[in-house]
């Protein structure tokens, strides 16, 4: 699924396949561990840190709150704000009085990220 914004996957597609989409760490880790070792094993050594890299085991914390709103770290803070507000009037419990507890629960959940991922970029901004 292609967003608005660019030629980026949604949030939710890059949480479930973001990782299945990188594999040029594994090959270069494995050329740059052949080379710099001159064996198969560095080769195997470097294959096995770059396929760590490509999925994210070295990743620290949560998801990109830039990928939770769906914008990019050059968006200036008026369309940023403009995104929070979007996806939190379609996930704010008022929006879904009739719908099952477990979807209210996800929305709420949802809620809770979006809200999390807009204070954490506020923060990161007004640090600069």
């Amino acid at each position: 699924m292609i967003s608005r914004v660019g030629m980026r996957a949604s949030p939710a597609l890059c949480r479930q396949g973001s990782a299945d989409m990188r594999w040029y760490g594994t090959v270069l880790g494995f050329l740059a561990g052949w080379l710099l070792l001159r064996h198969l094993a560095g080769g195997l050594l470097g294959g096995l840190i770059g396929h760590a890299f490509d999925r994210g085991w070295f990743r620290r914390g949560g998801p990109d709150p830039y990928m939770v709103l769906d914008v990019s770290p050059s968006d200036d803070d008026e369309s940023i704000r403009r995104a929070w507000q979007r996806l939190v009037s379609q996930y704010h419990p008022d929006k879904l009085q009739g719908a099952a507890p477990d979807l209210r629960a996800q929305a709420d959940q949802r809620l809770r990220d979006i809200n999390r991922a807009y204070d954490q970029i506020q923060q990161q901004r007004r640090s600069k």
